[in-house]
């Protein structure tokens, strides 16, 4: 079937419905065009690309279609486009591997970032930098939004509800689009209802047999049969297909790629569906067909149930397929995965999903990270990583609109693993600053300094920067809400006001907190005055909003986050008179720091030179807000007004009435 098919009706019957009535309900036909979840006359479509990956990048070297393309990532295949897989190559097998079993098989590697460059760029000899280059999926975030504008630009601005659920997926509710095409095609559906009865049945559609052109139709129910006229909800699926199959060929003409698609009653039959006709085609699963298409399934292929909930149903009812696990009662889910969700999968295995499609498509936070192989050591190594986080974060930005004041991040986290713990910090981006990408660089350098200021920073095995909150910028005047500060902005605000405070050890002879001396921890002593915000989290962000994507490194889920702050030791007795007493117990492998007057085994050298360099850089940022702060209070006070100073002549103050209170305004 070609993506390509012209747009086809259904076509009128010449002999009248063995039904007389529908089963369907004006009511019904009335929550269609309010894209309603509760009607069974309800369309969705998912459209999925086809070896997305694979398409953008033999669409941009101008290849045929026929050619084997896959596209790399170091030494593994994060894509393969299916010529490819006629050859019998499969995912994360190495090129090499690949090279072998398909001669001509075209490998691109990804674009890269790599120290320098002002923008991503693709480097023949990436695979070979695994240590030094970062990947960039800028080139198919680009792609994926000019197909997602095609797809909008075809269908009616005002009934359309489209949802991108990822870089290659997106969500159609056909609803109210269909509601007006039926009203258009059925003219006997516009009037009332009889007796201006909402629950009264619909009449039977004219049509006895629907052109499907083409379609891959799922096999009916064992109780139904093709023979059978059909209903609304059949109609309502054949004009769906036939908007899917007119966006599929406008995707096609315009830009060349190709997509699968599933149409069905909710999201979750219709993603189903979109793979079951791969490549280039499309699934309908018409209500009368739901039962025999999910039979068909294991359940751990459904959305939410490939993971632990999974196994825990396979576990517990010996069987992985929606067939078997039809015949479990109701009472016998929830008695052994609880109420709640005993119910949800019951209802899912029979097909019901009642999730909207979310027509919010804006992200809300953004990703870019890396993990080590080998791990990095020093201070330096992760600002340099930290100045190409900042550069790929921003030129995303830049797209979002940040220039152009549309869109604005809040936030900005560091994320750092050293072993098995992994810690977070947070600041807020000030919103009283032009957004630059020295000015992230800066707070994503502070954020590190505070990582290193609390220890145990190498070796590090992953660093990631997001930027997240954003929201829509402010132009012309401001209400009063934009010079309050709300929510994670707040907090982190405090949080570094509290940073900022010394922390005073009482000095008495009576304290009972004992003081501990910091010539022999450094991490010891810098906690004193800086207190690091530690958060603990399991995601990058919006879920919803920052696409998940398999096999590549820059798109990843953070791992929980913990923090243990090191236990300072009981100082050593000090010689007042000259150097150390335990100096000639010190071996050659020991090294004098100056600056802090402490002797530290040479293995441990550059980690505490990047402890000095952090927190000079911290007393820098605390010394830069002092001077602030004392220039605002060396500046002269405001001279109060002479009585009866700025009132109308002849005029005197009066007296307060009781009950009010005086407004002190400042000078104006």
């Amino acid at each position: 079937m070609s993506s390509s098919q012209p747009f086809l009706s259904s076509p009128l019957a010449t002999t009248p419905s063995r039904r007389r009535k529908s089963q369907f309900t004006f009511k019904q036909l009335h929550q269609l065009s309010l894209s309603s979840t509760a009607t069974p006359l309800r369309v969705i479509a998912h459209i999925d690309l086809d070896a997305f990956y694979a398409q953008c990048e033999q669409i941009r070297l101008n290849l045929p279609d026929t050619t084997p393309v896959a596209v790399q990532q170091w030494q593994a295949l994060i894509a393969i486009n299916y010529p490819a897989r006629k050859f019998g190559l499969s995912r994360h097998i190495t090129a090499s591997e690949a090279k072998k079993l398909c001669p001509e098989l075209v490998c691109q590697h990804v674009a890269t970032w790599k120290e320098g460059d002002e923008k991503w760029a693709y480097h023949e000899d990436a695979y070979k930098h695994i240590g030094t280059y970062k990947v960039s999926l800028d080139p198919y975030r680009m792609e994926s939004k000019k197909i997602l504008a095609c797809i909008k630009e075809t269908l009616p601005e005002k009934l359309q509800r489209v949802e991108k659920a990822s870089v290659d997926e997106v969500f159609l509710d056909l609803s109210a689009q269909i509601h007006s095409i039926l009203l258009e095609r059925y003219p006997q559906l516009q009037g009332p209802p009889p007796y201006d009865d909402p629950t009264e049945n619909l009449p039977t559609p004219p049509s006895s047999a629907l052109d499907w052109s083409a379609d891959s139709l799922v096999d009916l129910d064992e109780k139904e049969t093709e023979d059978d006229d059909p209903d609304w909800d059949d109609v309502a699926m054949l004009i769906g297909s036939e908007i899917v199959r007119e966006v599929r060929a406008a995707v096609r003409e315009k830009l060349k790629y190709t997509c699968s698609a599933g149409i069905a009653r909710n999201k979750m039959l219709s993603k189903l569906g979109s793979g079951h006709n791969k490549p280039n085609g499309q699934t309908v699963v018409r209500n009368r067909a739901i039962q025999q298409f999910l039979s068909s399934f294991k359940f751990t292929k459904i959305r939410n149930l490939g993971g632990k909930l999974g196994d825990e149903v396979v576990a517990g009812f010996n069987t992985d397929t929606v067939k078997e696990l039809l015949d479990v009662p109701q009472d016998q889910l929830q008695k052994r995965l609880g109420d709640d969700t005993g119910s949800w999968l019951y209802q899912t295995i029979r097909g019901e999903d009642h999730s909207e499609v979310n027509p919010r498509t804006q992200i809300k936070s953004m990703l870019s990270a890396k993990s080590f192989r080998p791990s990095i050591n020093t201070f330096e190594q992760g600002v340099r990583w930290l100045r190409i986080f900042v550069a790929d974060i921003f030129s995303r930005c830049v797209e979002e609109g940040v220039l152009e004041n549309k869109r604005r991040p809040k936030t900005i986290n560091l994320h750092h693993r050293q072993g098995g713990q992994t810690r977070s910090k947070q600041s807020p981006i000030p919103q009283g600053k032009t957004l630059t990408e020295e000015l992230l660089f800066d707070l994503a350098k502070n954020l590190l300094a505070q990582v290193v200021v609390d220890g145990r920073a190498w070796p590090c095995a992953n660093l990631s920067l997001s930027v997240g909150g954003f929201e829509d910028g402010v132009t012309g005047n401001k209400g009063i809400g934009t010079f309050l500060v709300r929510g994670e902005e707040a907090k982190a605000m405090l949080q570094n006001e509290r940073d900022r405070t010394p922390i005073l050890e009482d000095s008495g002879p009576s304290a009972k907190r004992r003081k501990v001396d910091d010539t022999k921890s450094a991490t010891g002593r810098i906690q004193n005055f800086f207190i690091g915000r530690d958060e603990s989290t399991g995601s990058a962000g919006d879920s919803e909003l920052e696409e998940r994507l398999p096999g590549v490194e820059d798109e990843q889920s953070l791992p929980n986050v913990t923090l243990e702050r090191e236990e300072l030791d009981e100082p050593p007795p000090s010689n007042q008179n000259g150097p150390p007493s335990h100096l000639h117990q010190q071996s050659i492998d020991h090294y004098f720091c100056s600056r802090c007057n402490v002797h530290l085994p040479e293995s441990e050298r550059a980690e505490h030179e990047d402890w000095h360099f952090a927190k000079d850089l911290q007393d820098e940022e605390r010394s830069a807000g002092r001077s602030e702060t004392a220039t605002n209070a060396a500046k002269p006070p405001p001279q109060k007004p002479a009585a009866g100073r700025g009132r109308p002549p002849g005029t005197t103050a009066k007296k307060t009435e009781k009950g009010q209170r005086k407004l002190a305004f400042g000078p104006q």
